[in-house]
């Protein structure tokens, strides 16, 4: 549809029914020396000239691609291969946004199908949707839907300290409007055994992630049986790259698993947007939050898609709907279909071992550097927390001077934990990068 401007008379319509006379009246909030603040800008640069002049600004950042990095924390620098951007940019997928008209959006929604089969591949669940904003709205929504499940009866939703801190804070915000209480992550101290002491015949769900916040991998065996016993439901935040190499959760009894799929693909990008998977059990999908993609046949017995299950408020009465979510990043979703479709189970499993041992060569390096101690009270997969002979946040203005992007403050999060840092090794770091974060820790000990 083309644009078409307001001419003068559209103004003076919207004017009049505003009560002024000028669009100038509208600021006069505003003091007059700060309406219209001069611009002090250089003389006008050729395209060549400009764009180096822009490539020059944009080599002051600490970017990626040129510092080794040591931060994870809920984003993560992998690998992407070639093959996704170059599928993924093609104009069909680019400039599409969302199937309001599912029989003409075949493409869009077969690779919407596609990214459900994957995911449930990868965590061991019946049935997936097509993802929500990240991670944090996942897990949000999980305990939305835990709570759709158990209505009317409980309402206390038991959550690991070791969730991601803004997986937390996001959940919290989310059950505002409802009768939730989000308990047990006050103490860091809360492990699973005290986690399970809190649930109960009031508890709609429980819910930890493993690898958890610190890199530790949670030994979850037996919990679903006990989750299960006081009727509640079981909740996995999980990194998805983990589970191309350690058992998926819907082994041992998860309901629901959710996380961030940004690794899955998609580049750390500022923060955003990435996608947040979701995967749940059969029995349950009537549930689920967000949209989901079937398969079909058409009168003539051809295959097709449809959107499914489609209980939002979008398209039902308000009172009976899952959720007012109504979107997702699908093109961050088809970039992590890619991104899987391209590695395939053996890929994703060759990341994760590499991820897995080039972490392990960090951590047994960083233990012999004077001052500084792997505190690893389980097994981890590709972070851990190093105690530190000095605040972190001065530790990393260090660490910058090497070109290092040093790794995630704890205390931050947690209080109590100062001289803690969160580090992260992935399959981009090599040991040479590894070696030389050694040789400017050996610096700051000396």
């Amino acid at each position: 549809m083309p644009y078409v401007p307001h001419g003068d008379a559209d103004r003076q319509v919207m004017l009049n029914a505003l009560g002024v006379r000028r669009v100038d009246d509208l600021f006069a909030g505003v003091p007059e020396h700060l309406r219209y603040p001069e611009l002090l800008l250089p003389e006008p640069l050729s395209e060549p000239e400009l764009m180096a002049e822009l490539a020059a600004m944009s080599e002051t950042n600490a970017d990626l691609r040129h510092f080794v990095s040591f931060l994870g924390a809920g984003a993560y620098y992998h690998y992407i291969p070639s093959v996704v951007e170059q599928i993924v940019s093609r104009s069909e997928f680019y400039t599409a946004y969302t199937p309001y008209q599912p029989e003409i959006s075949q493409g869009t929604l077969q690779g919407i199908f596609e990214y459900q089969s994957m995911i449930c591949a990868l965590t061991g669940m019946d049935a997936s949707n097509a993802s929500h904003y990240d991670g944090a709205t996942a897990v949000a929504e999980a305990i939305v839907m835990a709570h759709n499940v158990k209505r009317m009866k409980r309402h206390t939703a038991v959550m690991s300290p070791l969730v991601h801190p803004e997986y937390r804070a996001t959940a919290r915000t989310y059950v505002q409007g409802l009768d939730v209480t989000v308990a047990g992550d006050d103490a860091i101290g809360n492990d699973l055994e005290a986690l399970l002491q809190r649930v109960d015949d009031d508890t709609i769900c429980l819910v930890v992630q493993t690898p958890n916040f610190l890199g530790e991998l949670e030994d979850l065996r037996g919990v679903a049986e006990r989750v299960h016993e006081a009727g509640a439901l079981l909740v996995v935040v999980a990194d998805p790259l983990s589970l191309g190499l350690f058992k998926p959760p819907g082994d041992y009894g998860a309901d629901i698993v959710v996380g961030e799929g940004q690794a899955l693909g998609n580049a750390v990008s500022f923060g955003g947007p990435y996608l947040g998977f979701f995967a749940t059990r059969e029995k349950l999908v009537h549930k689920m939050a967000g949209r989901v993609v079937g398969e079909t046949v058409d009168v003539e017995g051809k295959r097709g898609f449809v959107l499914t299950l489609a209980a939002r408020e979008q398209h039902i009465r308000r009172e009976r709907a899952t959720s007012n979510i109504c979107s997702n990043q699908a093109l961050n979703a088809l970039t992590a279909a890619v991104y899987m479709a391209a590695l395939g189970k053996r890929g994703l499993r060759k990341v994760a071992e590499i991820c897995y041992h080039r972490a392990h060569y960090a951590a047994a390096q960083i233990a012999q550097v004077p001052g500084f101690d792997v505190v690893a009270r389980k097994p981890f997969f590709k972070e851990f927390v190093v105690q530190c002979p000095m605040p972190v946040e001065a530790l990393n203005r260090h660490l910058l001077e090497w070109g290092i992007i040093g790794g995630y403050d704890l205390a931050r999060a947690y209080p109590g934990t100062q001289n803690h840092m969160l580090v992260c090794v992935t399959e981009m770091t090599t040991r040479a990068g590894i070696d030389y974060f050694i040789e400017a820790l050996r610096e700051v000990s000396a």
